[in-house]
């Protein structure tokens, strides 16, 4: 290794170290998380996608734990910072904003390690293409999570519908079965009527606390059930029949789309092939 790429790599390393022992350092785990939104939320009565930092004054917090919730709330004022949080509210990450930041940092030099050392040793034009795409993992990362969590939650939709219908018939209120919704529905689906629940228990009118819950999911099936529950809540209704009916249409709508995906599965690998060509030929004659 030539005396240029020591003083590349050199200060690279040292940030790269600096950066994942913070990191390590002050990671939460997902206790802390639920516990600190948990108290915020009771509080402000702020939905789970709406939380915001606040400033506590906790003397046994050490000038490390201070710059980093400053950096946080700094990073939250900003517009990308929103769209950060709400992001990674939608994908359910542990992760604060200002740790997301970091993570596109430490993403971005790995990267760029791996490819100036291991995949093409020397290039410093392909380390810094590497380091490029490195930087955009981690949201990449984030939008296949949450495109996943969507569809695992649209998937569970038609049987969550059915076990609420179960519930009202049963003689449940509607908050009683959301609450055992939660309970025994799988994952995403238990988290996020918890969440609901949550609200509402802590004073929150349930028609926002079932806003918030839509758009935290962003699923077209689900906001008919959302309009079909407020509309129940102002005229009346039988809520069940109504769920029960959106129950069946869901069914057949998620029936539809796998079929419509077997049906264009041809085309699409067709069509990814065809784009990653002039990547692959670049990457080759590098």
């Amino acid at each position: 290794m030539t005396g240029d790429q020591l003083i590349i790599l050199g200060p690279a390393f040292l940030i790269a170290l600096v950066i994942l022992v913070v990191g390590v350092r002050n990671v939460r785990s997902e206790k802390d998380l639920i516990e600190e939104r948990l108290g915020r939320y009771e509080q402000d009565q702020q939905s789970f996608l709406e939380l915001r930092q606040e400033e506590e004054a906790v003397e046994s917090k050490g000038a490390l734990n201070n710059v980093r919730d400053a950096f946080d709330n700094a990073l939250q004022e900003r517009t990308f910072g929103k769209k950060w949080r709400q992001q990674l509210a939608r994908a359910d990450l542990k992760l604060t904003v200002a740790e997301f930041a970091a993570l596109h940092v430490v993403a971005m030099i790995g990267f760029f390690m791996a490819g100036f050392l291991i995949l093409a040793p020397g290039n410093l034009v392909f380390a810094i293409i590497a380091g490029f795409i490195g930087f955009f993992a981690p949201r990449m990362y984030v939008s296949r999570a949450t495109g996943q969590r969507l569809i695992r939650f649209e998937q569970q939709l038609p049987d969550t519908l059915g076990l609420w219908v179960n519930a009202l018939r049963s003689g449940f209120s509607v908050l009683q079965a959301m609450e055992a919704i939660s309970k025994d529905a799988p994952e995403p689906t238990a988290t996020e009527f918890k969440r609901v629940v949550q609200e509402v228990q802590l004073g929150i009118d349930m028609e926002e606390a079932l806003e918030h819950l839509l758009a935290r999911v962003e699923s077209e099936d689900l906001d008919l059930v959302v309009t079909a529950v407020n509309i129940q809540r102002e005229v009346g209704g039988n809520l069940a029949e109504i769920l029960d009916v959106i129950s069946n249409t869901v069914r057949e709508r998620i029936k539809l789309k796998g079929e419509i995906r077997v049906l264009t599965s041809q085309g699409r690998f067709t069509g990814y092939l065809i784009s990653a060509l002039p990547i692959a030929l670049a990457l080759f004659l590098m």
